[in-house]
């Protein structure tokens, strides 16, 4: 059994920053690529950003420059930094995590950018 676990959602100001993080366990034998989505109200959910095992990174055209995606791969746990945030950034951030073959997903956790 695998789970994920995502912490370090909040309220936060226009301009402010967060650390997200996802933490891995269970499982694990070797876990490939691992990403960042978020689902605001009324909309789909979107990627935000991915990273590879071998650290090969990717960001939505909507985040690139203020976001960075970071992994420990001796502690199974993803990051995302997120700076400079703004209103259009709210939303539930999930976790995903591709481990050997199959993928899955974390809880979610509400970020929100508000004056």
């Amino acid at each position: 059994q695998v789970q994920l676990v995502e912490s370090g959602g909040g309220l936060v100001q226009p301009g402010g920053s967060l650390r997200l993080s996802c933490a891995a366990s269970g499982s694990i034998f070797s876990v490939n690529a691992m990403k960042w989505y978020r689902q605001a109200p009324g909309k789909e959910r979107e990627l935000v950003a991915g990273i590879t095992s071998g650290n090969v990174r990717i960001y939505a055209d909507s985040v690139k420059g203020r976001f960075t995606i970071s992994r420990d791969n001796a502690k199974n746990t993803l990051y995302l930094q997120m700076d400079s945030l703004k209103p259009e950034d709210t939303a539930v951030y999930y976790c995903y995590a591709l481990i050997s073959v199959k993928g899955y997903w974390g809880q979610g956790t509400q970020v929100t950018v508000s004056s």
